[in-house]
This record gives structure tokens, C-alpha cells and sequence, in this order.
């Protein structure tokens, strides 16, 4: 009996013993994973938000560059820009035109907003008072036209921003600076209206040093802060800059209220995100007690040891069976960190290269002497043929895109003029965006006065693949039958760069181009392995292959 007391004693010491090593471990291990989760997910919440806020800066330094020598009392200033600003889809309020009239321009502005439609034409100050004649001595900054144009918003034209602190503020700082500012939070549309920011971007007329006026993108605040729903691991917080320790919080119906910080316990994690040229800074609190979910899962463990303990011939069995079971979770959970980790480097890779071609098309489409209707026209349909890949690459998760997909009717204009030939390939995502702004350029360039010649197409687009595995080479003829150096348009700038330079060098070939007597050709040569890239479609399958749970 004293043996096998002693035994059992030993037993159950080494029980007590391996139990509480067990919660021990399993305390710091769900600490340690729970701290490392809700970081990342704080980094990749402050990451998405600051990429939002620079989208929505760029949409108004790009509609701001658009403006050619504005004039500030021309009604419907927003017309031509129409399409530009939607077209990002920036989830915006407001976008408005106010200009900085002088003192004798307010006749003239009241006529040019009463021509534009409005039903308040008068030149007021911000709490809706007319100016009294003659009562302004120095220039004011008034709301010339808007966009989009509803009941709500078609009353605003005719307002100056002067007496409103928020909004003057914001454009004497853009006007100082002469680059785009953000505004402190504010009711946008109406007094009681939802809580958000304006940035302004002041248009400066070619030759001149002072801004004629400004355009205004007005954004909801609970969108640029991209609130998570129930199922995030923390709730988001913008400090007030208006109230020294005040936060503006929004509720699941996108409202925001403001509350004093004091009032509660700290931020979890502070991020700070740039926008309109000022730092704002992002509160984030846990919604879970990481210290009282790892107490309570040690708690459960070292119960579990302690009664396991007394089953004498499952003791060791069932130790091991869950120290192994807590490993392969930990093991999982590691390595979906890592997976994820390699999946945002690869997408951060992927953007940098398309916005980096993005500014490219921009910077070499809007060039200093440009029309600006033909750069607007070739601008939009550079940036459709760039959004019309990647949402093709989107949808085959970028393992790369059939050829023939390329010659879609919303990508290139005169697709159905196009006669297309040749095996269906797939392409890689770096041959396809320099192929999809290849063929936008030839067909932008295209002759559309000329007609088809009995039944055969007015332009053809063939490909062929020759030779064997891994010397196999890729052929693209381009020929636009009836045109003549006479009659074709000639290429842009741009044009030339990319149909000589760019795409040749991104499929490491070469290309000519050339009329003969009856047609305009374009030939392309590359190397086929170049042409589909195997290598970066390998690299995008290790990225998505899923994790295995080491063995024990």
C-alpha cells in the first residue's frame, strides 16, 4: 500500500506538475498570438485606410491638373470632368468648383450660376444672407458648381466659404501652400448632416501665382475610416483635432458621434495616417481581454490536467495527445501569418507596378501642350485598358489572361472593326498589361473615317507561335488595311514610346512598324517563355497553395 501510495503521490505530483507547465504555456501562447493577430490586422486596417485616403487626395490633384486657364465665371465648370471624377469611385459626397472672385466679378458670377440652373443664384455669404452691394472691398471664395446635382446639394451654389471657419480655413492653407488640404471634421450638406472631411486642390492657371479657385471632394467619415463590422477584433477611433482628448467614433449605421477620450481606457494601438497634407491618428481598441481569454484558457488546461491526472493508465496518453493538438494549432495559426504576410508583399508589389504605369500614362498623356479633350479622351481610355486587365487578372487570381481577351469591346475602341486570329494563348500579367495598352493605342489611332472593303474587315490582328520548346517565338502583326501615312492619325508621344520601346523591352523582343501600299503594319517578336512567364506564375501558386499543419 505505501508503494503504491507513494506511486500514486508521484503520480499525481508529476500530474500537478505537468498540468500547470501545460497552462502555463498555453497563457503566453494564446497572449502572444492573440497581441501578434490583433497587430497585424491594425497594420492592414491603417494600411487599406491611408491607401483610401491617397486615392481620394490623387482624384483631386489629378481633377485639379485637368483645368486648363479656368475661367471662374464659366457655368458648368464641372461638365468636362464629369466622367473623370466618377470614374474613380471614391464614394465621395460632393465634389464642387469655388472660385475666388473679386469684388466686380459677383455680378457676373450670380448670372453664370442663375444660366447654370440653380435656384439661388445670389451671391451669399455661408449662413445664407446676400451680400449687401458694394460691401466687399477684397476677394471671396464662392461655390460655383457642384456635382452631382439633387435636391439637396442645388441650393448650395452661390454660398462663400469666408465666414465658415472649418472651410476657410482649409482653403487660406491650400491657397498658402498651393496644395491639397484637408479639412478638420466637419457636418457636411446641412448643419445636422453626416460628419466628414473635405479636401481641397487649388487650380493655378498656367503663368500665374495665385490660385483661381479650388476644387472640393467632401467624403463621409465613417468610409475613409473603414469601420469593421461585429466580427473585427477592434473598434476605430479618429482623434478630434477640434477638441483637445475628443474621438470621433461611428456606430454600425455609419454614424459618428464624438466622445472624450477620458471617458474610457486607452487606445489599444495608435496608427497614424496622412491625408490633405496633415497627419491624422487613428485609435484602435480591442473589443476582447487578451489577458482574460488566455487566464481563462490556462484555467480550462490545468483543470483538464488535474482530472485527467486521476485516470492513472490515460494520464501520459492524454498529456501528450493535447500538448500535440495545441501545437499543430499554434503551428496553423503561425503559418496563415506567414501566408498572409507573403500575400499582402506580393498585392503591395503587384499595386506599386500598376501605379507606377498608372503615373507614366499620366504624366506622359498630360504633357506640358497637350489638347486637353484629346489627352482627357486618351487618358480614360489608357487608364479603361489598364482596369480591363487588371480586373481579367482579378478573375484567373493573376495566373495570367487568354490573348484573345484582350481584344474586348470595353478595353479598345473599334473592336468589332478587329478581325482576330490565332491560338488562344495565356498570357503573363506583366505581357498583358503592356499588350492591353499596346492594342488600345494602335486601335485609338486607327482611321474611322475609312469603310470596310467588301466583306473583309477593315483591320486584322493575327499571332502566331513558331519554332519548338524552349526556342518557341511569338509573332503579332497588326496591319490596318486602306490607310496611308496621309490618312492615319499620326501617334502620340506616348504612343510611339510604347509601341517602339516599351512593349518590345517588357517582352525582351522587338518591333516594327512601317505602311506599305495599301495597309499600315505594326510587328511584334518576342520570346515565348517571356511572353507567358511561367516563373512569376509559379511564384503566385506558392502564395496561394494552402498551409499543412506540421506532423507530430
Amino acid at each position: 500500500m505505501v508503494r503504491l501510495g507513494f506511486i500514486i503521490g508521484f503520480i499525481a505530483l508529476l500530474g500537478a506538475l505537468l498540468s500547470g507547465l501545460a497552462a502555463y504555456r498555453v497563457h503566453d501562447q494564446e497572449l502572444a498570438l492573440d497581441r501578434i493577430a490583433l497587430a497585424r490586422a491594425i497594420d492592414v486596417h491603417a494600411s487599406l485606410v491611408q491607401d483610401r485616403l491617397t486615392e481620394r487626395e490623387l482624384l483631386a490633384r489629378v481633377a485639379s491638373g485637368l483645368f486648363r486657364a479656368p475661367s471662374v465665371l464659366k457655368p458648368s465648370m464641372l461638365e468636362p470632368l464629369r466622367s473623370a471624377i466618377y470614374a474613380f469611385k471614391t464614394d465621395f459626397v460632393v465634389a464642387g468648383w469655388v472660385a475666388r472672385l473679386q469684388p466686380n466679378e459677383l455680378a457676373a458670377a450670380q448670372a453664370a450660376i442663375a444660366a447654370a440652373g440653380f435656384p439661388k443664384p445670389q451671391i451669399r455669404d455661408y449662413s445664407d444672407k446676400p451680400f449687401a452691394p458694394g460691401s466687399l472691398t477684397h476677394p471671396i471664395d464662392v461655390l460655383m458648381d457642384l456635382e452631382p446635382r439633387s435636391d439637396e446639394t442645388k441650393g448650395l451654389p452661390g454660398r462663400s466659404y469666408d465666414q465658415d471657419p472649418v472651410r476657410s480655413a482649409m482653403l487660406a492653407r491650400a491657397r498658402i501652400e498651393k496644395r491639397s488640404v484637408a479639412s478638420d471634421p466637419v457636418p457636411l450638406l446641412r448643419g445636422n448632416g453626416p460628419i466628414g472631411v473635405i479636401v481641397a486642390a487649388p487650380v493655378i492657371p498656367e503663368g500665374a501665382t495665385e490660385p483661381a479657385g479650388f476644387v472640393t471632394f467632401s467624403y463621409e467619415l465613417a468610409t475613409l475610416m473603414l469601420t469593421n463590422d461585429d466580427m473585427s477584433l477592434f473598434s476605430v477611433a479618429l482623434r478630434d483635432p477640434r477638441k483637445e482628448g475628443g474621438e470621433l467614433v461611428a456606430n454600425d449605421q455609419g454614424i459618428v458621434s464624438t466622445r472624450m477620450g477620458a471617458d474610457g481606457p486607452a487606445p489599444s494601438a495608435t496608427r497614424t495616417v496622412s491625408f490633405g497634407g496633415r497627419d491624422w491618428q487613428l485609435g484602435y481598441y480591442a473589443k476582447t481581454n487578451s489577458a482574460r481569454r488566455a487566464e481563462q484558457t490556462a484555467i480550462i488546461v490545468a483543470a483538464i490536467g488535474f482530472a485527467i491526472t486521476a485516470m492513472v493508465c490515460g494520464l501520459f496518453g492524454y498529456v501528450a495527445y493535447n500538448n500535440l493538438r495545441l501545437s499543430r494549432e499554434i503551428q496553423v495559426r503561425i503559418g496563415f501569418e506567414r501566408r498572409l504576410t507573403a500575400v499582402i508583399d506580393e498585392l503591395n508589389h503587384r499595386v506599386k507596378n500598376i501605379l507606377a504605369v498608372i503615373q507614366s500614362i499620366v504624366t506622359r498623356t498630360l504633357r506640358h501642350g497637350s489638347d486637353i479633350d484629346v489627352a482627357r479622351e486618351l487618358l480614360i481610355g489608357r487608364i479603361h485598358a489598364m482596369s480591363n486587365v487588371v480586373s481579367l487578372l482579378s478573375e484567373s487570381q493573376w495566373q495570367g489572361v487568354k490573348l484573345k481577351g484582350l481584344f474586348e469591346a470595353r478595353a479598345i475602341p473599334h473592336a468589332d472593326r478587329i478581325a482576330v486570329t490565332g491560338p488562344d494563348i495565356a498570357v503573363s500579367a506583366r505581357a498583358a498589361q503592356s499588350l492591353s495598352l499596346l492594342f488600345f493605342e494602335l486601335a485609338s489611332h486607327s482611321d474611322e473615317g475609312l469603310s470596310l472593303v467588301g466583306k473583309h474587315p477593315h483591320i486584322t490582328a493575327n499571332w502566331t507561335v513558331t519554332g519548338d520548346a524552349p526556342e518557341e517565338v511569338f509573332h503579332f502583326r497588326w496591319e490596318e488595311f486602306n490607310t496611308s501615312e496621309a490618312t492615319r492619325r499620326p501617334d502620340s508621344d506616348f504612343g510611339l514610346i510604347l509601341l517602339d520601346r516599351v512593349a518590345p523591352e517588357a517582352l525582351g523582343g522587338t518591333a516594327k512598324r512601317f505602311f506599305t501600299d495599301v495597309s499600315y503594319v505594326y510587328e511584334l517578336t518576342a520570346p515565348m517563355e517571356t511572353v507567358v512567364d511561367m516563373t512569376e506564375r509559379d511564384r503566385t501558386d506558392k502564395i496561394s497553395a494552402p498551409v499543412r499543419p506540421a506532423r507530430g
